[in-house]
């Protein structure tokens, strides 16, 4: 099998897991978007970085697009490839929005373009073959689909339906200057917990599925948790601190993801915002963004 074309460009957005109750099942999609160039060569990959992680990420096959995009070159039976590849990055990385997420799904939407088979290649193997990478669904679902998702996996597929989401609901971000690794955050979370918190979850992660759909007055009390946010908290003490106070102030605030950024499921009023870029958080208001898609 054949390459259908030799150069793609895909845009992949931030995304926040968890939500607050919803640990490793809900997911959202912001308008912040990696945009990743692609041309297929014969020899070793070459990557370009620009923006958050230049300096930092690999520069050649180890890259994890590169690493994502042959899995899926794999996967659809056609022979690697190398890549001459330019990332234009937007989302902060170790923050909690979902970069990994973003870099995983946009080298196997590149692969999936590549390949030009969507009846056999398309969104739900790309979730599939990015949860083998990620390990759960809930930002590789938004990463796919946009906007909102309900995630899970079983029998080794990986599934995301889409949320109805309230026209009025706004969303503002607060990233800190500290960085947080996943492994870090997963590392303080104990092996198990009380069967009463797992159920008071539960009824926040229904309620929560209504409140963003129906009722934005329910959201403070859906986003309520107990299974992961306390357990991290001594890792990241700053959004700890801030989430407390806006939660005590009213604010739907809950950690983005493993932290340590925060999402705000409102928009928050500029006193407030202005204290808080004051202590260090670059603020933002994103709105919802889509799913990965390849640029004409």
């Amino acid at each position: 099998m054949r390459p259908v074309v030799e150069t793609l460009r895909v845009r992949v957005p931030a995304t926040s897991g968890n939500l607050g109750p919803g640990f490793d099942c809900l997911g959202m999609a912001h308008g912040i978007y990696d945009e990743v160039e692609a041309t297929l060569i014969a020899g070793s990959s070459t990557v370009e970085i620009l923006g958050e992680g230049q300096g930092e990420l690999p520069t050649d096959d180890s890259h994890l697009i590169v690493r994502a995009m042959q899995r899926g070159f794999e996967f659809a039976g056609m022979p690697n490839a190398g890549v001459r590849m330019t990332c234009r990055n937007s989302i902060s990385q170790s923050r909690g929005l979902g970069s990994s997420a973003a870099a995983v799904v946009a080298g196997l939407t590149l692969a999936a373009g590549f390949v030009g088979r969507p009846e056999a290649f398309g969104r739900a193997e790309v979730l599939t073959l990015a949860t083998e990478f990620e390990g759960h669904p809930d930002n590789a679902g938004p990463a796919v689909y946009g906007g909102a998702v309900i995630a899970w996996s079983e029998s080794g597929r990986s599934h995301a339906a889409s949320l109805d989401i309230h026209p009025e609901l706004r969303t503002t971000l607060l990233v800190p200057r500290e960085v947080l690794s996943t492994a870090t955050a997963r590392a303080a979370l104990p092996v198990s917990v009380p069967h009463v918190d797992a159920a008071f979850n539960a009824a926040r992660t229904a309620l929560l599925v209504h409140a963003l759909a129906k009722n934005l007055d329910l959201l403070y009390e859906a986003t309520r948790d107990r299974l992961h946010q306390e357990y991290r908290s001594a890792s990241m003490p700053a959004t700890a601190e801030v989430l407390d106070a806006l939660r005590a102030a009213g604010w739907p605030a809950v950690v983005s993801g493993a932290g340590p950024s925060i999402l705000v499921l409102d928009e928050l009023d500029p006193q407030t915002c202005r204290i808080l870029e004051s202590r260090g958080f670059a603020v933002s208001t994103p709105g919802l963004g889509r799913g990965a898609h390849i640029v004409d």
